[in-house]
């Protein structure tokens, strides 16, 4: 592992404070960025001050409660999703600064070649096919323009999942608050699977972009099946059509597989997403009892 130190931007949010602490427990020297990352003179101030080995970019606009909120909010999306993104890996790229995006794999959709339950996933370099949302396509003009800095690492999360059920932004989380879900497969990050991987990637200084899930799809349906016998044996759900879905969303969700395979070249021990969700599971009860916070105490049945 090379040594050396990193700039996080993005470090109060979900996925920027678990890699703070993946950097804490491997020792490796971490600062919380603390300028607005659009702000091209705040941006190049802190570089300058910290002189980090490694900048990682956490920081972005998602929307609250979800991606229907880049819909209304369109400038603030791009101010943050583009022009901060495009900002911060400029002024790194002037520097001489190794720089990790942690972008998005929800710029596909599945179409004739690339068809559900085939296997075949998106690769890094096919064209970006899903247009729904506005969320997904600044996420596609981001990494068109990134294509102009060669040296940089681009991870590429979906429906990212943890082993707490009380962190509002884990897909397990969001789909049993759900009143209803598509049964659709999908390919999914587990970021206990993939964030100590984020950080050997970096410090060893790779570039280029990479699907960052685990192998394989699942399906929502799987994963609540699941949820029901490790978590909560008395939690119900129903699904609707993906037309239905769209008659109470603003904005399309995308929906695809990824190939991971130029990911697992490198780390074949990542688990298939079909043997990581059962730990993922286990661990969440164990959590739960663990703070005597029963499921149960969640719902009203």
């Amino acid at each position: 592992m090379t040594s050396g130190s990193v700039l996080l931007y993005g470090a109060s949010g979900w996925i920027g404070g678990k890699l703070v602490d993946i950097l804490a427990q491997q020792r490796i020297p971490c600062w919380k960025g603390e300028a607005r990352i659009e702000d091209r003179h705040a941006v190049e101030g802190e570089i300058l001050k910290w002189k980090p080995s490694f900048v990682i970019n956490c920081a972005g606009k998602t929307g609250r409660p979800n991606v229907d909120w880049c819909e209304t909010h369109r400038q603030e999306t791009i101010r943050s999703n583009v022009t901060g993104a495009l900002t911060l890996t400029d002024v790194c790229a002037q520097h001489g600064v190794h720089l990790t995006h942690f972008a998005t794999g929800c710029i596909y959709q599945y179409d004739d070649a690339h068809p559900a339950h085939s296997g075949i996933g998106f690769k890094e370099d096919d064209v970006p096919n899903f247009k729904g949302s506005f969320y997904s396509r600044t996420k596609v003009m981001l990494e068109d323009l990134l294509q102009a800095y060669p040296s940089i690492l681009i991870l590429r999360l979906r429906m990212p999942i943890s082993e707490h059920l009380a962190e509002p932004r884990n897909f397990i989380t969001k789909i049993t608050n759900y009143a209803k879900v598509v049964n659709i497969p999908n390919s999914v990050t587990v970021l206990p699977d993939l964030l100590p991987v984020a950080i050997d990637m970096i410090t060893r200084g790779l570039v280029g972009t990479y699907n960052f899930t685990n192998p394989g799809t699942i399906t929502h349906n799987e994963i609540l099946d699941l949820y029901t016998k490790y978590v909560d044996n008395t939690f119900t759900y129903s699904n609707f059509t993906l037309e239905e879905q769209a008659k109470v969303l603003k904005a399309e969700r995308s929906n695809n597989e990824l190939d991971v395979s130029k990911l697992t070249r490198l780390y074949p021990a990542i688990p298939h997403i079909h043997k990581s969700i059962h730990a993922i599971l286990i661990q969440m009860r164990h959590n739960l009892d663990a703070s005597r916070t029963r499921p149960t105490d969640q719902y009203s049945d």
